[in-house]
């Protein structure tokens, strides 16, 4: 299950409350470097996520939530091939969250994304598809939820 979104869109919490594992891009660099904003390490991130994530696959746990922008397809596929190559399938939950609402619950935030980095990353985020190789989608926009595409 991708989750797609820009920082404080609320990913992170609907992740909390869903009672399994998440897999955090920002869980990892703060376990590889003590820091969950050092950018410098994505590398490392992502090979981590993608090794937990094999792993969680492998020993075919039912539902397992990625916790990372995933603005773009690029960003998405690697995650979708993984998750194929068990025959598992792949949906992505889109918090489809205003840019000023972000920015407001950023300022709130113990570790705030800079406001120049969440413009960025609004600029390149992108709906994911189900021409990507995900099999529902389902969009929260604000209090909202929409199945989408199934």
């Amino acid at each position: 299950m991708l989750l797609v979104g820009l920082p404080g869109s609320g990913k992170s919490t609907w992740a909390e409350q869903q009672g399994t594992a998440v897999i955090s891009t920002d869980q990892i660099r703060f376990l590889l470097s003590d820091d969950a904003a050092n950018q410098l390490i994505h590398g490392p991130v992502f090979a981590t996520g993608r090794f937990l994530l094999r792993k969680r696959l492998g020993l075919r746990r039912p539902v397992t939530y990625i916790d990372a922008t995933n603005a773009t397809r690029h960003e998405r596929r690697t995650w979708i091939q993984l998750a194929q190559m068990f025959d598992a399938r792949v949906e992505a939950i889109f918090f489809d969250t205003p840019l000023d609402l972000c920015k407001q619950r950023n300022r709130n935030r113990a570790r705030v994304v800079p406001e120049w980095a969440m413009d960025a990353l609004a600029s390149r985020l992108t709906a994911p598809s189900l021409d990507e190789g995900l099999e529902a989608i389902t969009v929260y926009a604000g209090a909202i939820v929409y199945d989408a595409l199934t």
